[in-house]
This record gives structure tokens, sequence and C-alpha cells, in this order.
């Protein structure tokens, strides 16, 4: 196998950036699309020059030209038609989340087999700032890790002009809020640059919906939270803190520290034009010294998640995030959800 023939489903918000990287890829041939809105599976089609049109999932799945399919729609519906998909003898990629709650990542394990089967990693683990970051942390320079943390909060702009995307803030469409649409690539970022060594155990959180002053940010019956607030015990004492929120009242604020016994590092996820790592290390005798062990300008990731998939079938290895790194996440995001509607810790098995 020279290319690795894909399938997309879901021609909406997500789905071009899957065909735009395909299109791209010397490795991947993109074979074809489905969508339940005709008119936007064609055009999907007309401007990527993808042979196949369906409109059902189920009938892109039979296809025997194609060898992986990427589900790009919410999650409500994704692991019935990904069990589907593995059913057929096709390797798996799957949009974040990875499903509606870690119940439904098993059963893919299970039905996995020998197919290739994972979640959409946050792309900026992909940027050469991330490897840079992984490999220190590797090299054990910061010491026993104590402290995991993130704080991203965005303010609430101008009212928008157009309608929200209806599905975005629904339980029931995506099985949550922000911590479903933007939190788990937090955890897949923070938790990849730890080597994915961090084993949770507990996790004590709140959640809280939007703001009444804000609501036309919103879709109208929306009933997912905009804004958590999480602390994750890990095997060893060492803590993961997770805050994010939108539509917030706050000026912003962006903080990312991975924090140990010698030392600590300063990043950040997002690209930029002039970003910096920044190594905070305890010197016995002068205390606390800072020095910059990465800089440089990032417009673009290394790679994407379905060119990484397809690498992965050819070469017979395994994805950025496989679903039993996923199934920590979903477990992980399942626990803040118990906690918050609890008031208690929620334990992760």
């Amino acid at each position: 196998m020279s290319a690795v023939r894909v399938g997309v489903v879901g021609c909406g918000v997500i789905g071009p950036t899957h065909m735009q990287a395909a299109v791209n890829a010397p490795h991947i041939e993109l074979v074809a699309v489905a969508d339940l809105i005709d008119e936007r599976a064609k055009a999907a089609a007309e401007k990527y020059s993808v042979p196949k049109v369906y409109r059902e999932g189920a009938e892109l799945i039979q296809d025997p030209d194609i060898d992986l399919v990427v589900l790009a729609f919410p999650a409500a519906g994704r692991t019935e038609l990904g069990l589907e998909t593995l059913k057929a003898g096709k390797h798996l990629l799957t949009e974040k989340p990875v499903a509606m709650n870690a119940d439904e990542v098993r059963q893919l394990m299970a039905a996995q087999g020998e197919l290739l089967a994972g979640a959409c990693c946050c792309r900026y683990r992909f940027t050469e700032s991330a490897r840079a970051a992984t490999e220190f942390i590797a090299s054990g320079a910061l010491g026993q890790l104590r402290n995991v943390y993130c704080r991203e909060l965005r303010p609430a702009g101008a009212k928008p002009s157009g309608e929200p995307v209806e599905w975005r803030l629904k339980k029931h469409r995506n099985g949550g809020g922000i911590l479903m649409n933007w939190g788990c690539y937090d955890l897949d970022y923070l938790l990849g640059l730890c080597g994915w060594q961090l084993a949770p155990e507990t996790v004590f959180a709140q959640t809280w919906t939007c703001s009444p002053t804000v609501e036309h940010h919103i879709s109208p019956g929306s009933d997912a939270e905009t804004y958590y607030s999480a602390l994750v015990r890990c095997k060893g004492g060492t803590m993961l803190s997770i805050e994010r929120g939108e539509y917030m009242a706050i000026g912003g604020e962006a903080a990312w520290q991975i924090i140990g016994t010698k030392g600590s590092l300063r990043l950040h996820m997002l690209t930029s034009a002039d970003k910096k790592i920044i190594f905070d290390e305890l010197d016995p005798d002068e205390g606390l010294k800072s020095r910059v062990i990465w800089e440089g300008a990032e417009s673009s990731f290394a790679t994407t998640p379905v060119e990484d998939m397809a690498r992965a079938i050819l070469d017979g290895t395994k994805p950025a995030t496989s679903l039993e790194r996923a199934l920590v996440i979903q477990q992980i995001s399942d626990g803040v959800y118990a906690s918050a509607s609890s008031g208690q810790c929620a334990t992760i098995a």
C-alpha cells in the first residue's frame, strides 16, 4: 500500500479540515465524503475533487475502496457508526470528544481487533515547541512532577451577527460543553507533553453554564458548561490543574506551567510568531534562575491527525492518540462531570 484511501463522514465544521489535510498529503488518497445535507456534501466533493459522494455514513463505510474512515460530526451517534466501521474492516479516526462517555470508548476498544483506531489529538502536539518540551520533560530536568497546570480563560466578545453552532453546547448532541470542545485538547496536550506517564486517580471539579448576560453567544436550548475548573490527583501525588472558560466576564488569561522539584516550564499551547519556552531552575546557591530552552515562530503543524493516522497504518505503528490514551482523557472528563454534579470527589477507574 503506497497511499491510505480515506473517506470522511461529516462535511460541516471540522470535516473540511481533514479533507484539506488529506489532499495535501502524498500518502493519502481522499476517496469519498458523506453528509446528511446533500448540498454540503456536494460542495465539499467539488472543492476537494472527491470522486464519491454519499448521504449516509453507513453507505460510505461499506465502500471497498476505503481503508480509513474519519468521523467528523457531533459525538452523539458517532460510537454506533464507529463500531460499524470497525465491523466493516476499516481503520477508524474519530473527532473529539472521542465518545459520549468512557463506556463507549471501551466498546470501540473491544471491537478494534487488529485494526487501528484513535481520536483526533490536539494538533498543537505536532508543533516544534511541543516536541522540545516533551523531550525536556523526559530528560528529568524538572525532577519529580508536582503540578501540571493550565488556565485558559477567554472573554465574551461583541454580540455575534450570525447564528451560533446549534450542537456545540448541548449535552445530548456532544456529551458536554467547553470540556468536550476544548478541554479534551488541553488534557491531550498536557498528558502528551508528560509522555502519558500520569495516572489519574481522583478528580474534584465544578462546571458553570453561560452567564445570562451573554446568552446570545450560544444556541437556544444549550445546557452544557462554558466554564469548568478541575483538580485531578494522579498516582504518586502529581496534580493536574485545569481551568478553561469562554464568553467570560474576565479580560482574558492564559497560563501553562509544568512544575517539578528541580524546576518548572512556562509554555503555551497555541502557535505564535514569537514563542518561547522558559525553564525556571532551582539553583542550590543562587535560588531561581531562568533561561529560554526553545524559541521560534510557529504558524503551522508538522502533521495533522489524519496524516498521523495514515502514517501509522502504513508503518504499522500507533496513532498519536490511540483509543487507550483517549480513554484516559474521557475518564477524566466523566470524572469532572460526576464531581460537579455531586459536589464530591470522583474516582477515576
